[in-house]
């Protein structure tokens, strides 16, 4: 059996396609988090919440109102998007052109009240979700058993973290986007609503994170801290890979999955701390991020 480092092969490959499926909810999450500090210069530490939110709308209406995986995957990030573009209307729109500072307490205040209302009303334990039965079964690659479900995390969340760059890099949309940003009274005088277009981004920037909730839902217990577990290691991602910086958070996101997986096979007992051993190098190294540019 051929070796690498007295490792076999097929064990580093089993890890590679695990450590892909962390590093596609990687990607999702920490790509609306590069998106909101780069379009809305917000640190947005309630992001983890939102997720937490998608799993457990996704659990509630399979539960109580008996709807299945397949609508629940759309209406989760639509309910959870709204709930974030309600917030942002209300609330976090008053911290603009402020410190960012501000922004990352009033949202790591918001995720604290989310999280603790959701462990009152549902309690600690998490709560199970079925398989979705056409994504049921696996592939016997003969040096592992990878379920099906596990490959349609991966092909989805790069078909999302792609059309999302896509949309802002490379169509009219993103470029009004950007420039509203940037100059927002002479994008408002040329009759685009900057402050509309603002809210929108927020909200589908939460949806993501709800979509991901949704996702992890059947792999992951749905539980108050699920979020809570993953926001440090998304934000450590983000650094890594540039603040505000979209193919470079993507990019990132996987590859520090990968990274991770193989790190458990070498070694174990640092495969916790992986991310933030490169976060300090990299910050040493580049302040900027990988892909970032002089802000």
């Amino acid at each position: 059996m051929t070796e690498f480092f007295g490792v076999p092969v097929v064990v580093l490959l089993g890890q590679v396609l695990l450590g892909l499926i962390n590093g596609s909810f990687y990607a999702l999450l920490s790509l609306g988090l590069a998106i909101i500090f780069g379009m809305l210069n917000v640190i947005n530490f309630s992001h983890g919440a939102f997720y937490m939110l998608g799993g457990f709308v996704t659990w509630i209406i399979f539960s109580h109102l008996g709807i299945g995986y397949w609508p629940g995957l759309l209406i989760a990030p639509i309910v959870v998007g709204l709930i974030g573009a309600l917030s942002e209307r209300l609330l976090l729109r008053h911290l603009y052109g402020v410190d960012p500072l501000y922004s990352l307490l009033f949202t790591f205040g918001a995720a604290m009240m989310l999280e603790g209302l959701f462990r009152y009303i549902f309690g600690s334990a998490g709560k199970p979700y079925p398989m979705p039965s056409a994504l049921s079964g696996g592939y016997n690659l003969g040096f592992m058993f990878l379920p099906v479900y596990r490959v349609w995390v991966i092909a989805i969340a790069l078909v999302v973290c792609f059309g999302t760059w896509f949309a802002i890099e490379r169509t009219r949309l993103g470029a009004y986007l950007r420039a509203g940003t940037e100059n927002p009274v002479l994008v408002q005088a040329f009759g685009i609503n900057v402050p509309a277009l603002l809210t929108l981004t927020y909200g589908f920037c939460v949806g993501l994170a709800g979509f991901a909730g949704a996702l992890a839902a059947p792999i992951y217990q749905v539980g108050p801290s699920m979020g809570a577990n993953l926001i440090i290691i998304v934000f450590a991602v983000v650094v890594i890979g540039g603040m505000g910086s979209i193919a470079g958070t993507i990019v990132t996101g996987l590859a520090l999955g990968i990274v991770e997986g193989l790190t458990k096979v070498f070694f174990p007992t640092a495969s916790a701390i992986t991310v933030f051993i490169m976060m300090i190098l990299v910050l040493m190294i580049r302040p900027n991020g990988l892909f970032g540019r002089e802000r």
